[in-house]
C-alpha cells in the first residue's frame, strides 16, 4: 500500500533505522523500502501485504513478506519481536489505525510512521476553489477508488499521540517539491506533504 511518487520518506527512513536492526515492514508493497533497508542497512527483515501482487514482488526481491491484514493485529507476533517497526504512508488506508499503533509499539521497541498530511496547503486551495476533492501526483487518487478512508492531518497525529500516551521522539516534515526536502522552521500542518515519526510507548 506504500505510494509511490517522491522517495524523500525513503531517506528519512533509511537514517531512522541502525545497521543491523530486526524490523518488520508493515504494508511494504512491492518491497521497495525494506530491500534499500536490507541493501544499504544490513537489516533482518521482514513484511507483511495485503495484494497479492505487491508479496508476489517481494519474493522476486528475495524478501521475506507474508500476505497478511494488518487491521486484524500482530498475534502471530510476541511483544518485542522487533526493533522497529515500519508503517509507511499506510496509516491512512487501514480500517483501525488505532490497533495497528497500538500493535506497533507491542511488537516493536520503536515505531516509524509515515503519514500523508491532508491539510496540506493544496489540497485546501484545491477543495476551496474548485469544490471537488483534491488529486495530485502524491495522492493520485479519485475520490471513488482511493483506498484511503482515514484523513488525518500533522497536527491531528501529534493530539492522538499525546492523548494515547506515545512519545515522539522525532518529527521530520517533508515535501515533494524540488526534488523532495526536509521543512525545518516553517508550519508544518499548512506546508507539509507527509511526515515521519519515530515513536515510542512513554
Amino acid at each position: 500500500m506504500t505510494m509511490q511518487g517522491s522517495r524523500i520518506d525513503y531517506s528519512v527512513i533509511l537514517d531512522l533505522i541502525p545497521a543491523g536492526a530486526k524490523i518488520l515492514d508493515l504494508g511494504c508493497g512491492d518491497g521497495s523500502l525494506l530491500s534499500q533497508l536490507v541493501q544499504a542497512k544490513g537489516v533482518t527483515g521482514r513484511g507483511i501485504e495485503i495484494s497479492e501482487e505487491g508479496v508476489h514482488a517481494c519474493i522476486a526481491k528475495g524478501l521475506t513478506v507474508l500476505q497478511g491484514d494488518i487491521d486484524g493485529g500482530l498475534r502471530d507476533y510476541p511483544d518485542r519481536s522487533f526493533d522497529y517497526v515500519i508503517l509507511n504512508q499506510t496509516i491512512q488506508a487501514v480500517k483501525k489505525p488505532d490497533v495497528v499503533l497500538s500493535e506497533i509499539l507491542r511488537v516493536g521497541g520503536k515505531g516509524v510512521v509515515g503519514i500523508p498530511n491532508f491539510a496540506f496547503w493544496r489540497f485546501r486551495f484545491f477543495l476551496l476553489f474548485n469544490g471537488r476533492m483534491p488529486k495530485t501526483d502524491f495522492l493520485p487518487y479519485e475520490w471513488y477508488n482511493t483506498p484511503n478512508i482515514h484523513f488525518c492531518s500533522v497536527l491531528d497525529f501529534d493530539e492522538y499521540c499525546r492523548k494515547n500516551a506515545i512519545a515522539v521522539e522525532r518529527r521530520i516534515c517533508l515535501s515533494t517539491e524540488r526534488g523532495g526536502r526536509v521543512l525545518r522552521g516553517v508550519r508544518p500542518n499548512l506546508f507539509a506533504e507527509s511526515a515521519v515519526y519515530l515513536l515510542s510507548k512513554k
